[in-house]
């Protein structure tokens, strides 16, 4: 048999290789519309809950309140003229400026030193457990936290009480002199006697507004002390309280069973100027002694009866922004902490043990090799940070109390409130739904170069 013969018996076995082709094509077809079979439940959904919700709110933001009239962009020029929704422009700035930043820094540092310790994983996950506590539950907390009652908000019972460990706090905050009495009361809240007394004299204080249970214990009767007598260059006096218990007794009078005011500051003025002071014993006497010949007046200041230190109005206007921040702080420090850690232990040790072996510090090797090193963890975490951050709705909703609702509103509170919390214009919600929309968009699309970059 030649070589001729072979090759044609061969070639004749085989398919032609239009045949091939087509199996190739078909075979091809065949795995995308598996793939689209196994796609389809998945953007069926994302159909369903995103990009008709985005189409039809686009659509309903060109309609009024009632969705039955055409506006055009009325509902878009109105929002920029609305000043709560301009506030909440302004405090959504707030948020994406400061909240991202204090966010990425606390994480960074922490993830660096957590590196130092010696229980890292407990450290870490301690710091990570408020990912696990819902916004709601967290709201709540920080709105206990925050409460102005120092008795119900910790914060502000530990404000207090530093407070008065340094400034100290009045004694009689509800007292006042009784009416009628020889004394007159100024703009500052201190009482002080109406007439020039001269030493050698005995001057009472019959005060009122003290509940026998509030007084100070040791607080003895000042009957015994409004008897005395006062030497020539000595003035004495006594501040009680004017008050008997079970009735009885005369006004004005230091009654056997009324009780004296221990504690209590009194100034001898003179002049416009302050002679001497001095502070009521457990009987409420006080006594000036060595003074100089001439008319005193004398003074109970106001800061006997100010008021108690009630702390700081964390919920006020002017700190309810920075306190909402403060609570979102903690819930997501853990989640920077540890994406920035993750980032941290990939870094190559060498260039690091190398630059020590130079005698690079490491406030130097922190910022001139760690920091450059984790630029792109940082900007993911950054980024990621601000499209959560101008989404971020339970918090502001629950903390801050209903009167600084409007002070402390951002775009996605102030959405649900034109749509859903009274408003009732779903037309001008939906617009700053688009908003919303809009402003995000940018940050997603930077976040998802940046991913296609670190794969490539």
């Amino acid at each position: 048999m030649t070589a001729t013969t072979l090759v044609k018996q061969k070639g004749a076995g085989s398919p032609p290789p239009g045949s091939l082709a087509e199996r190739a094509r078909r075979s091809r077809r065949r795995g995308r519309i598996i793939a689209l079979l196994f796609v389809f439940p998945a953007l069926l959904l994302l159909g369903a809950l995103v990009v008709y919700p985005v189409l039809f709110s686009v659509g309903r933001s060109f309609f009024d309140a009632s969705g039955s009239r055409f506006v055009g962009a009325d509902n878009y020029t109105e929002m920029f003229r609305d000043p709560a929704t301009l506030k909440a422009v302004r405090n959504t700035t707030i948020w994406v400026v400061v909240a991202p930043a204090l966010l990425t820094g606390l994480g960074l540092i922490l993830a660096v030193l957590v590196e130092k310790v010696r229980w890292a994983t407990a450290f870490k996950l301690l710091l990570f457990m408020p990912m696990a506590v819902s916004f709601l539950a967290a709201g709540i907390i920080f709105r206990l936290a925050y409460d102005q009652d120092p008795a119900k908000g910790v914060l502000n019972a530990a404000v207090v009480s530093v407070h008065d460990a340094f400034k100290g706090a009045s004694t009689y905050p509800t007292a006042r002199a009784r009416v009628g009495q020889d004394l007159t009361q100024g703009s500052d809240g201190s009482y002080e006697t109406k007439t020039g007394v001269s030493p050698g004299g005995l001057v009472t204080f019959p005060m009122v507004g003290v509940l026998p249970k509030d007084l100070p214990q040791g607080a003895a009767p000042a009957y015994p002390a409004a008897g005395g007598k006062a030497t020539a260059d000595e003035l004495r006096g006594v501040v009680y309280l004017d008050f008997t218990p079970g009735g009885g007794g005369r006004q004005g009078k230091v009654d056997r069973r009324e009780s004296g005011l221990p504690g209590m500051k009194v100034e001898a003025v003179r002049g416009g100027k302050t002679a001497a002071s001095t502070t009521t014993a457990s009987d409420g006497s006080f006594r000036f002694s060595g003074l100089d010949t001439g008319s005193y007046t004398l003074k109970l200041p106001g800061s006997n009866f100010a008021p108690p230190y009630q702390g700081v109005s964390w919920l006020g206007p002017t700190l309810v922004t920075p306190a909402i921040i403060g609570a979102y702080l903690w819930i997501w420090t853990g989640f920077a902490m540890v994406l920035i850690g993750a980032g941290l232990s990939a870094l190559p040790r060498d260039a690091l043990e190398a630059a020590r072996m130079d005698g690079a510090n490491e406030w130097q090797i922190f910022r001139r090799i760690t920091v450059p090193l984790l630029a792109p963890v940082l900007t993911v975490v950054f980024v990621t940070l601000v499209i959560n951050v101008m989404k971020v709705f339970d918090l502001v909703y629950i903390i801050a109390p209903g009167p600084v609702q409007e002070d402390a509103t951002v775009l996605a509170t102030q959405m649900w409130l034109v749509s859903f919390g009274g408003g009732n214009n779903q037309g001008l919600g939906s617009a700053l739904g688009v908003l919303l929309l809009l402003l995000v968009i940018p940050a997603m699309v930077f976040n998802v170069r940046r991913f296609r970059r670190s794969q490539r």
